[in-house]
């Protein structure tokens, strides 16, 4: 998911390249779910998966966060919520959903975070939001009963779907903790908080999924993707340096080089290269009332984010998620 951080973008020539480093970052984050299910169904635990994820970015990111170390000084808290939100509760949650729930249902239930952020900013701070915010939730939430099918009684798992919408609440909470953290104060590198956040997330991760117990045997054998036998270090390999470090290092280049409002567009295509990944190489097939309300999610998810309240214009980086100033909220994670 999406990260907005204060990295303001560069206009100047070579926006092709971020659109394209954009677009990169967007399908890297999309085929997370598609690589982590299939070792999921060979046997491995869910929380497993998430630390295997989140412990080998942190070692492959770990020389940035020596370079920014920096930051355990002047942002703290920014880095423990991101930790301990974006990347293990959304991780950790997303993950488990996915076992219960098709691919793209989670991701698009993950996409209420921007509406959930606004509910927040409305009737918690009660500030107001913008009319075109309005509509963005309440396109967000019609979009969400037609991917769950409520006239049919919830067709899917309700753990599934709790879990999904626990990942949305961890990101919508980091936004939160961000916004009441900001100020005037220089933005942090968004690069150096994700280093710390995935290395915080580990750290975490391990007392909660034990990985002691995991069985490694899964790691040595193949997994199943729609029937089709692949090596699970290769899908592992996928999930951690491509889903994860490659993902959300195009990510924050792409944004320098493009406005917040195309860098939000291509952010929410990870919600449908996701759902087309599942379609492809699980056989997971979306109804179309569920495709139609997709759109609607995406739709109402980009309208609430270009229309939450802001001292300035954040810029959506690529993350679950993910993944908040890294100064204000927009987008989720």
């Amino acid at each position: 998911m999406p990260v907005p951080t204060s990295v303001r973008p560069r206009h100047h020539a070579g926006k092709g390249v971020g659109l394209g480093l954009a677009l990169l970052s967007a399908i890297a984050f999309g085929g997370s779910g598609v690589a982590a299910k299939p070792l999921i169904e060979a046997g491995l635990d869910p929380l497993h998966v998430v630390w295997l994820r989140v412990a080998g970015a942190a070692l492959v990111m770990l020389p940035l966060a020596v370079r920014h170390r920096a930051l355990l000084r002047r942002r703290p808290g920014l880095l423990a919520g991101f930790g301990l939100l974006a990347v293990a509760g959304v991780q950790a949650c997303y993950f488990a959903a996915i076992a219960r729930i098709p691919v793209g249902v989670a991701l698009l239930v993950e996409y209420l975070g921007p509406a959930l952020v606004l509910g927040w900013v409305r009737f918690v701070q009660r500030r107001p939001v913008t009319r075109a915010a309005a509509v963005g939730v309440v396109l967000a939430v019609g979009g969400l009963a037609c991917v769950v099918e409520v006239w049919a009684g919830l067709g899917f798992d309700v753990w599934g779907l709790l879990l999904a919408l626990g990942a949305a609440c961890c990101q919508c909470g980091y936004f939160v903790l961000s916004d009441q953290g900001s100020g005037d104060r220089q933005a942090p590198d968004p690069l150096g908080v994700i280093a710390y956040g995935l290395l915080i997330g580990a750290a975490v991760l391990t007392v909660v999924a034990r990985p002691w117990s995991m069985d490694w045997s899964v790691l040595a054998g193949s997994a199943r993707m729609d029937g089709t036998p692949v090596a699970a270090l290769v899908l592992l390999a996928w999930i951690v340096l491509i889903a994860t470090v490659a993902a959300y290092v195009t990510g924050v280049v792409a944004v320098r080089r493009l406005s917040p409002q195309v860098a939000g567009v291509v952010a929410c295509l990870e919600a449908v290269l996701a759902t087309v990944l599942a379609w492809i190489l699980l056989g997971e097939h979306l109804s179309v009332p569920q495709l139609v309300g997709g759109v609607l999610v995406l739709a109402g998810a980009f309208i609430a984010q270009s229309s939450a309240p802001a001292k300035g214009s954040p810029t959506p980086v690529a993350g679950g998620g993910p993944e908040p100033v890294l100064s204000r909220p927009g987008t989720t994670a």
